[in-house]
C-alpha cells in the first residue's frame, strides 16, 4: 500500500503513479480534508468567493505587469530520451505515432518502459545557483519551473531541487513561478474519473489538489502556472483552490495565476491569459496576457537531435519580445535543460544576448505600457511602448531594421521646440523634422558598427510628443 506522502513534490527520485493503486491511511485522509477549501470558507468572510465572477475581479499584482520578461524551465523525464518533444510518452504509447515507436524499437531493449527512463534523470551537474545567475544575466524578472508535467512524475526525496532553485532565484531577486499540470496521461485515478465522465473526483482530491496546496505552503511562489486541463474547472475544484489562494494562503497578496484551470477557463478566466502556446496576437487585448514561447521552435523539452535552424535567432527572439510587450503582454521564454541538469550553450548564448540588449534598452521595456499605437502605421517593423519619466511621458520607438540615414515615423506627432529625440545607448539629442505628410523624420547619426550600442533592434525615446494623437 502506498502512502499519499510518497507523491510530494520534493525533487530528486521520480515516482510514477501508473502501476499502482493509492489507498489512503487515516492520516492521509486528514491531510486531504485539511486541503478542502469548503471547510475553510465562510460566505462573506473574504473578498473573493469561489466563483469566476468574483475571482476575476481581483486586481493583478503590480509586480507582474512591470516585470515583462520571464524564463520558463521545462525539465522532466522526457529530458532523458530527449528526442522530438516533451509529449514523448503520450505519442509513443497512446497515440503510437510511428517515428516514436520506431525510435524505441531501434534504441531500447524489448519491454523497456517509460518509467525505466526515470533513474537516468540524474541532475548530476545541476547547479541551481548557476541557473539563477544565467537567468539574472538574461534580464528576466521571474522564472517558472516545471514541478510536474503531464507525464505525472513528481520529483522528490534526497535532494529538494525545487527548494534549491527557489532559494537560488530569490538570492538573485528573481520572482518564483511554479508550473503544475492538473492532469496526468496514465494515472489510473484520473483515467477512472475520465471513464466516469468526470462525475467522480478521486484524482482531484487525493493527488492534484494536495500537490497544489503543498507547493504553495512549502515554497510560497509568486506565480502558479497551471496547465493540462482536459476537464471543466468544476471537476478540478479550481475556484475553491483560487479562493483559498487569494484569501487564505501565505502568498495571497502577491500571487499571480494564469488561465489554465479547466476546459472552460482558457483565454477567459484567471489572473492573466495565455490562450494558447506561443500566443502573440499582435494587438492589444482586453486583459493582461502572456506569450509563453520557446527558443527551440519545435519542442519545450530538451532535444539532442535538434538542428541549428530550429532555434530562434537573437533577431527573432527580440522581435518576439518587442511585439509582445508593445501589445501589453508579458513574454515567458522557454529553455530546456538536459537530463544531467546542464543548459546547452545555444540557450545560454540567446539568454546572454538578450541580457546585453536589455542592458541598453531597459527603459523601453520594464514598467512600460502600451502606447495608443502599438506599431507604426507607415514604417514596417517599428513597435511602440510608453513610459512615465518624472512628470512627463516618453514614447519609445523600437525599430527592428536599422534605417538608412533617416527614420520616418508616421504615428508620433512632434511639437516644435517641445519634442526631443534620443537614441538609447548614445549621448545627446537627435535632429528631426516634421514633413508635410505628418509624423516625424529623425536624422540618424553615423556610428561605426563596433560603436553601436546594440546590434539587433534600436530604440529611440521621444519626449514631448503631441498628447492628442
Amino acid at each position: 500500500m502506498l502512502n499519499i506522502k510518497d507523491f510530494n513534490i520534493l525533487p530528486w527520485i521520480l515516482i510514477l503513479l501508473c502501476p499502482y493503486t493509492v489507498e489512503l491511511t487515516s492520516q492521509d485522509q486528514q491531510i486531504v480534508e485539511e486541503f478542502n477549501i469548503v471547510k475553510q470558507w465562510n460566505k462573506g468572510d473574504k473578498l473573493y468567493p469561489p466563483n469566476w465572477e468574483a475571482l476575476d475581479k481581483r486586481p493583478l499584482p503590480v509586480w507582474y505587469d512591470s516585470a515583462k520578461i520571464g524564463i520558463f524551465v521545462v525539465w522532466g523525464v522526457y529530458s532523458v530520451p530527449s528526442v522530438y518533444d516533451e509529449w514523448f510518452w503520450c505519442f509513443w504509447k497512446e497515440k503510437k505515432i510511428p517515428k516514436y515507436v520506431e525510435f524505441m524499437k531501434k534504441n531500447y531493449r524489448p519491454g523497456f518502459t517509460y518509467p525505466d527512463f526515470a533513474p537516468m534523470l540524474t541532475a548530476e551537474f545541476l547547479d541551481t545557483d548557476e541557473w539563477a545567475s544565467l537567468f539574472k544575466s538574461s534580464g528576466a524578472e521571474y522564472v517558472v519551473f516545471t514541478t510536474k508535467h503531464h507525464e505525472g512524475f513528481t520529483i522528490r526525496s534526497k535532494r529538494d531541487i525545487v527548494g534549491e532553485l527557489v532559494t537560488s532565484l530569490r538570492k538573485k531577486d528573481l520572482r518564483v513561478g511554479l508550473y503544475h499540470s492538473l492532469f496526468e496521461w496514465f494515472n489510473p485515478l484520473f483515467l477512472q474519473d475520465k471513464a466516469n465522465n468526470f462525475t467522480t473526483q478521486e484524482f482531484v482530491t487525493t493527488k492534484t489538489m494536495p500537490e497544489l496546496y503543498e507547493l504553495v505552503n512549502n515554497y510560497k511562489p509568486d506565480l502558479i502556472w497551471s496547465d493540462g486541463s482536459p476537464a471543466p474547472s468544476s471537476y478540478w475544484n479550481s475556484t475553491e483552490f483560487l479562493a483559498w489562494l487569494y484569501n487564505y494562503s501565505p502568498v495571497r497578496d502577491e500571487i499571480v495565476t494564469n488561465d489554465r484551470w479547466g476546459t472552460d477557463t482558457m483565454c477567459k478566466h484567471g489572473g492573466f491569459l495565455t490562450c494558447s502556446d506561443r500566443f502573440n496576437p499582435g494587438k492589444l487585448q482586453k486583459k493582461k496576457w502572456e506569450n509563453a514561447m520557446t527558443i527551440d521552435k519545435v519542442s519545450w523539452g530538451f532535444r539532442r537531435n535538434a538542428k541549428l535552424d530550429e532555434f530562434l535567432t537573437i533577431e527573432e527572439l527580440i522581435a518576439s519580445i518587442v511585439s509582445t510587450i508593445s501589445c501589453g503582454g508579458n513574454i515567458l521564454i522557454n529553455v530546456a535543460p538536459s537530463y544531467d541538469g546542464t543548459i546547452q550553450p545555444l540557450f545560454q548564448e540567446r539568454l546572454k544576448q538578450m541580457g546585453s540588449w536589455l542592458n541598453v534598452n531597459y527603459e523601453a521595456i520594464y514598467g512600460s505600457h502600451p502606447w495608443k499605437h502599438q506599431n507604426d502605421t507607415f514604417t514596417p517593423r517599428v513597435w511602440y511602448t510608453e513610459q512615465q519619466i518624472k512628470t512627463n511621458k516618453a514614447v519609445y520607438a523600437i525599430t527592428l531594421n536599422w534605417p538608412d540615414k533617416y527614420l520616418y515615423l508616421q504615428s508620433p506627432i512632434p511639437v516644435q521646440d517641445q519634442t526631443f529625440v534620443y537614441f538609447l545607448g548614445t549621448e545627446g539629442q537627435l535632429e528631426w523634422t516634421s514633413p508635410p505628410q505628418g509624423g516625424i523624420n529623425i536624422t540618424l547619426p553615423y556610428i561605426p558598427y563596433n560603436k553601436m550600442p546594440c546590434h539587433w533592434a534600436w530604440v529611440f525615446r521621444l519626449e514631448g510628443i503631441h498628447r492628442l494623437i
